[in-house]
């Protein structure tokens, strides 16, 4: 009997090995697959980003650049106008993800705490505005009536509070060990300090989150600076590629470049725009990577 038992725990250990080598060979393979078509259409822009008119508009550019171009490089990178909407969008992003971060963290730690008098109250109208805003003409009359047109803060105000952002938080600070708080007290701490000395450091995951949230969000952003702004020395530089895209678009010149330059960025306008948009982003995910999914997962799951 004991022989019996022995030799059907090792069978069965034996196929539960084999099964968890076939499951990891297929998820691998899946993972793979996956990853292969997230990365083909990006490296597909780089490669028409560097390529020549005639080999784009007849489909010959897959993953290799062919007839190697940097026609529409020089024409952006020879505009003034190019750098200084540039600047204008990390100043836009620095500023508005700062106070974005301010606010989010502070109200999210206030609506963790379940002795908080109308909590539920808050957490309402916070998820309110997932679902209601004013609409479009009474946010621009508010915006104009408060004299924030051709400003900083048209763009940084309307969107400092991410209400998808501020419930993740919330769930990872209610989830904060609060043996480690009262400590912090007991020793002194006021609610400040033990918030800015104790929950912050603790939290770098979930911040570090949140900051690359917030500054995709806004680096990407060109509707609110599009409908808020005339002075085009203000605008970010998604608004300037948009419309460099629009002037290829309606054929019309575009500054620094003449009638022939026109014609040769015409067929990779689109790639050279995706692609200087969303390089600073791949150049700062690496540093918050590490952070990203146990940032999420921490304030999504209840431990």
């Amino acid at each position: 009997m004991v022989t019996t038992d022995l030799a059907r725990t090792r069978s069965t250990g034996v196929a539960d090995g084999r099964g968890y080598r076939a499951f990891r060979l297929v998820n691998g393979a899946i993972l793979i697959l996956v990853s292969a078509l997230v990365l083909y259409p990006f490296v597909n822009i780089v490669a028409q980003a560097f390529s020549s008119e005639g080999y784009i508009t007849s489909g010959q550019v897959n993953l290799i650049p062919r007839g190697f171009n940097l026609t529409t490089f020089q024409v952006v990178f020879g505009d003034d106008m190019f750098w200084r909407n540039y600047r204008n969008t990390i100043q836009y992003t620095v500023v508005a993800t700062a106070i974005a971060m301010a606010l989010t963290t502070t109200y999210a730690y206030a609506l963790s705490k379940q002795h908080l008098k109308g909590r539920k109250f808050f957490i309402g109208v916070a998820v309110a505005t997932m679902f209601f805003n004013g609409g479009l003409i009474p946010n621009y009359i508010l915006i104009s009536q408060l004299g924030f047109r051709n400003t900083l803060w048209a763009i940084v105000l309307p969107n400092a509070i991410s209400v998808f952002n501020l419930l993740v938080m919330k769930s990872f600070f209610e989830n904060f060990p609060s043996e480690l708080e009262e400590a912090a007290s007991i020793d002194g701490m006021s609610t400040y300090g033990v918030f800015f000395k104790v929950v912050l450091p603790l939290s770098k995951a979930v911040v570090a989150t949140m900051l690359l949230f917030y500054s995709v969000s806004f680096w990407n952003s060109w509707f609110g600076a599009f409908l808020y702004m005339d002075d085009p020395n203000l605008y970010p530089v998604t608004v300037y590629l948009r419309n460099l895209m629009a002037g290829v678009t309606g054929g019309t010149s575009i500054q620094g470049g003449g009638t022939d330059n026109l014609s040769q960025i015409g067929a990779n306008v689109q790639s050279v725009t995706m692609l200087l948009t969303v390089l600073p982003i791949i150049c700062l995910y690496p540093f918050l990577q590490r952070y990203f999914v146990s940032g999420v997962m921490l304030g999504a799951v209840k431990q």
